[in-house]
């Protein structure tokens, strides 16, 4: 199964808010990865419950993930809770934003 998460989360990388020129899952908008045996559940998360790109990145990371589970449906789980902060991404993202310590 590691695998597939593995792809999972290749794939998810390719995709980018058109804002932010950091991809979704460095930006710890991924909150979770759920591989069963007919399906994968992605829950995501947004900076802004406003976002206007929404639909289409939701749509972007399912498109992307349904190309490498091999059939399985993928389930686009959209939540709020936690909230999102900039604890949540990752060193890359920070340093790619140069976003230091000091300035979060």
């Amino acid at each position: 199964m590691s695998d597939i998460r593995e792809n999972i989360i290749a794939e998810i990388k390719k995709v980018y808010d058109p804002e932010i020129p950091v991809n979704v899952w460095d930006l710890g908008l991924i909150y979770n990865i759920d591989i069963q045996q007919d399906k994968v559940v992605i829950e995501m998360t947004f900076t802004s419950p406003t976002c206007p790109m929404m639909e289409d990145i939701l749509n972007q990371v399912k498109t992307n993930v349904e190309s490498v589970v091999n059939g399985k449906s993928v389930e686009m789980k959209l939540v709020w809770e936690p909230i999102w902060d900039l604890s949540r991404m990752s060193d890359e993202a920070r340093a790619q934003l140069d976003l230091t310590e000091q300035g979060w």
